[in-house]
């Protein structure tokens, strides 16, 4: 009588055992029906869910045989009518990926987010480093992050997340909460903001100074801010205090940009893998233009700036990009490439970025403040833009290796 059986196998990692697994399966009849196996730091752990005509106790024994040179512990357990059912219940269960991400990943990290998942019914199915091979307690430049599968019951998402976000704060880290699909191996475009996103300053306020304005231009910021002034309004009245300003400002300030950390490598890996780039902001296209030219973004999209007789009038050319036409941008250049929503990614740290983040396939907050921060699906704030790799799947010994590889084509 055929019977479902499931085998474990664990020891030390040597060449040649699934060849004895084989063979033991082949000679017993049995029919291969789930196998997974995974390596690291020298140890071997396989599971593998066959039907026999063998028993248990039958199929041990010829595992003993083949295995007698291979140092491996085993046992083969008979899977029941009601332990079959639960296997089965488990792999229609959802799967969340979880990322954890900092300058460093302090050991309590695991035990907290054990109690995190098992607070909500989940089981961590698979942990993986993506960041490179230092210590996850040393604090490095590109830092530190730990990818980790869960499985179980559905969830509360924002419920989850919002206790993630309360955790990671407590330890300086980064938790961010994916639901496992299949878009996630497929997203196409990325569409970034630029102030405070791409690079670390608002062009708006950097011009204020020089025309000698900045204290009233962030009066109107502090105004809006308290919701007296929606983004609109608020941004025209900001630029009317820029009437008169020389446009050779706009050079200087162009070229003395501070990029945020982490931008060259993230765009050098994006161009490798295929990816779209445009920018999508709120600020201005003189300075888009610039790092379109300097980082290589397949496209801009910004408010143009009304410049007579080398002078700013303190208008932009309609229409103006706020949170609305950033959503919509979004959305019709993913249309204009074939690709699904779900294929989309956005970037911001603002609250005018908060629908063109709700609108992408993957929102990421980054370095946003607090209220963005918990409205937005995913965040980073400790570590630079370059971490947006991890939140995709790369790792980052793969990410060399491509690196590597393009050199050599050079």
């Amino acid at each position: 009588m055929t019977q479902r059986l499931l085998i474990h196998v664990d020891g030390a990692d040597r060449a040649g055992q699934l060849v004895a697994l084989g063979k033991a399966l082949a000679a017993s009849g049995a029919c291969l029906l789930d196998v997974r196996q995974q390596s690291a730091f020298g140890r071997m752990a396989l599971e593998a869910l066959v039907s026999a005509e063998d028993d248990a106790a039958a199929l041990q024994a010829r595992l003993g045989e083949h295995f007698a040179e291979q140092a491996l512990t085993f046992d083969v357990q008979p899977v029941t009518g009601e332990g079959w059912q639960a296997l089965q219940a488990r792999t229609e269960m959802p799967r969340l990926i979880v990322s954890l991400m900092g300058p460093r990943l302090p050991a309590t990290m695991l035990a907290e987010l054990g109690e995190l998942a098992a607070a909500h019914g989940l089981s961590i199915e698979h942990m993986q480093r993506l960041s490179g091979a230092a210590s996850l307690e040393e604090a490095t430049p590109r830092g530190a992050c730990v990818e980790c599968l869960l499985r179980g019951p559905a969830v509360e998402l924002p419920d989850l997340r919002e206790r993630a976000l309360a955790l990671g704060a407590r330890h300086g880290v980064d938790i961010a909460i994916q639901e496992d699909s299949l878009w996630r191996c497929h997203r196409r475009l990325i569409c970034f903001d630029m102030d405070s996103t791409l690079i670390q300053a608002e062009v708006i306020d950097e011009l204020a100074r020089r025309h000698g304005v900045y204290d009233e231009v962030a009066a109107v910021t502090e105004r809006s801010m308290r919701g007296e002034l929606d983004f609109q309004q608020s941004f025209r009245e900001r630029m009317a205090k820029l009437e008169g300003l020389d446009e050779s400002v706009l050079r200087d300030i162009a070229e003395n940009l501070p990029l945020m950390d982490g931008v060259e490598r993230l765009m050098t890996h994006l161009k490798r893998l295929g990816y779209r780039t445009a920018i999508i902001s709120g600020g201005f296209t003189y300075f888009a233009h610039y790092l379109q030219e300097r980082l290589g973004f397949d496209e801009v999209h910004a408010n143009e700036l009304v410049v007579r007789d080398g002078k700013i009038t303190g208008e932009v050319r309609e229409p103006i990009i706020d949170a609305d036409r950033k959503a919509w941008l979004l959305g019709e250049i993913a249309r204009r490439q074939g690709l699904a929503p779900q294929q989309t990614i956005a970037v911001g740290d603002g609250a005018n970025d908060l629908k063109m983040l709700e609108s992408a396939g993957l929102g990421i907050a980054f370095r946003a403040k607090p209220l963005v921060r918990q409205q937005a699906r995913q965040s980073i704030a400790t570590l630079g833009l370059d971490a947006v790799l991890y939140l995709l799947g790369y790792h980052e010994e793969a990410l060399e290796r491509l690196s590597g590889a393009d050199d050599l084509k050079s």
